[in-house]
């Protein structure tokens, strides 16, 4: 139970890898916020876990993710963690950079990139020293992948750049970047047959799963980690190796 009286905002926790992180964070004694925009995945979530909070959020919205800080510390009084894992991925657009439409491009940003800034800002008056932020980034970071990788490119500079400016007030800031992971969004958007490539591909021949990524999640928002901040760990198996 290392999380018995804290309070972890999880946002996009209403499936997926968000829904596996809220409720190991439960599981282990956290009072747990679903940060989520799909309301009735968002209340489900909430339900399976029990003793949750709900709070419908757009991450792309500042005055959504301020709002979001208000009700917390008006329900539970305090904000110990943050999860950024809110992202645009499901159904998302294939498309190249040169040729995706703007706007889909500037909304894509501000949920994938600026949607984890806007909610560090709106909870970060709330934070104490020994608070912990993670964001999620992907393997995508480092490949060449698009808008998508873009943004997680950004999330991995925003990552260290939060980590050097709140380390002063004894914050700390990761992230961690899943490789091909076994969820409802990757089934939409990467056929059978990539998958099948993508597993021989890796080190160990398996998709991931929620779990594998949840494992790290607890321990970089633990005490254990006191001293880790500004890294970007990757759990994919194998997928990505940097020396």
């Amino acid at each position: 139970m290392r999380f018995e009286g804290k309070v972890a905002i999880v946002t996009g926790a209403g499936q997926g890898i968000g829904e596996g992180y809220a409720k190991a964070l439960a599981a282990e004694g956290a009072r747990v916020v679903v940060a989520e925009l799909n309301e009735e995945q968002g209340q489900r979530v909430a339900k399976e876990i029990g003793d949750a909070l709900f709070v419908r959020t757009d991450v792309g919205d500042p005055a959504s993710a301020e709002a979001l800080a208000d009700t917390v510390i008006r329900e539970y009084g305090r904000i110990d963690h943050l999860v950024n894992n809110a992202a645009i991925f499901q159904g998302m657009r294939r498309e190249g950079l040169t040729t995706v439409d703007h706007g889909y491009l500037g909304q894509f940003l501000k949920v994938n990139l600026l949607g984890a800034l806007h909610m560090t800002r709106a909870v970060l008056p709330h934070l104490k020293e020994g608070s912990a932020i993670v964001n999620q980034s992907s393997t995508a970071a480092w490949q060449a992948t698009g808008f998508y990788g873009l943004a997680k490119a950004g999330i991995n500079h925003l990552t260290a750049s939060l980590a050097a400016e709140l380390g002063d007030r004894g914050i700390r800031v990761n992230a961690i970047a899943p490789g091909p992971t076994d969820t409802e969004g990757s089934r939409d958007i990467i056929p059978e047959q990539v998958r099948e490539v993508l597993v021989r591909s890796l080190a160990l021949k398996r998709m991931g799963q929620p779990a594998d990524a949840a494992g790290l999640l607890l321990f970089l928002l633990s005490d254990a980690a006191s001293w880790v901040t500004g890294q970007v760990i990757a759990v994919d198996g194998g997928s990505v190796v940097r020396l």
